[in-house]
């Protein structure tokens, strides 16, 4: 299950490198982007969220070290509820 999470916790750095990517090769900044892009990255990065409702800036660690976190506490939940599941069967 340790490797599950740490699993979760990746795809939450990969999440955060994929935004990135996109921030830096577009032009305009990512408060001017798609309506679709804003509410994907608002979905997927949940500390953007933070920043964007309390008005200041996050730094791009902070915004890695706290996604990460918060996929891995998803991912806790959900392998959880997966093993009691598969217990269950």
């Amino acid at each position: 299950m340790k490797y599950r999470i740490a699993l979760w916790a990746s795809l939450g750095l990969l999440v955060v490198g994929a935004w990135q990517i996109y921030i830096f090769a577009q032009a305009a900044p990512m408060g001017l982007a798609t309506p679709l892009a804003w509410t994907l990255a608002l979905i997927t990065c949940p500390a953007v969220l933070n920043g964007f409702y309390f008005h200041f800036g996050v730094s791009l660690y902070w915004v890695l070290i706290t996604n990460a976190a918060i996929y891995a506490m998803v991912g806790v939940i959900v392998e959880t509820f997966r093993r009691q599941a598969h217990h269950a069967i």
